[in-house]
């Protein structure tokens, strides 16, 4: 099981805690973390990524152990202490603006 933070306007899409724990099949890497994400909450779909290319939406952000996963391949494997359940996955809306 994984811990998953999500953004307050994700939450709120998805009528759910801040914190989600996700069984995620192995490997356990950044896709298929949003995938299980995904068909837990189908409403979230499109919204963290595009529909069709799978890509990340512009103003969402990965973290995991205080390190920005968001430039990384969707393959790269979760870090073991989120694996673990040590630490969480966190998506973040990034903030824009002046």
């Amino acid at each position: 099981m994984i811990r998953v933070v999500l953004p307050y306007h994700l939450r709120n899409l998805a009528r759910t805690d801040a914190e989600v724990t996700l069984e995620v099949p192995e490997p356990i890497t950044i896709a298929a973390a949003l995938d299980a994400l995904e068909a837990r909450f189908p409403v979230l779909r499109g919204t963290i990524r595009d529909h069709g290319t799978l890509k990340r939406r512009p103003f969402i952000r990965y973290f995991a152990c205080k390190e920005d996963l968001s430039l990384e391949s969707t393959d790269t494997p979760l870090p073991a202490a989120v694996i673990s359940g040590a630490e969480p996955f966190l998506v973040v809306g990034a903030m824009a603006g002046g």
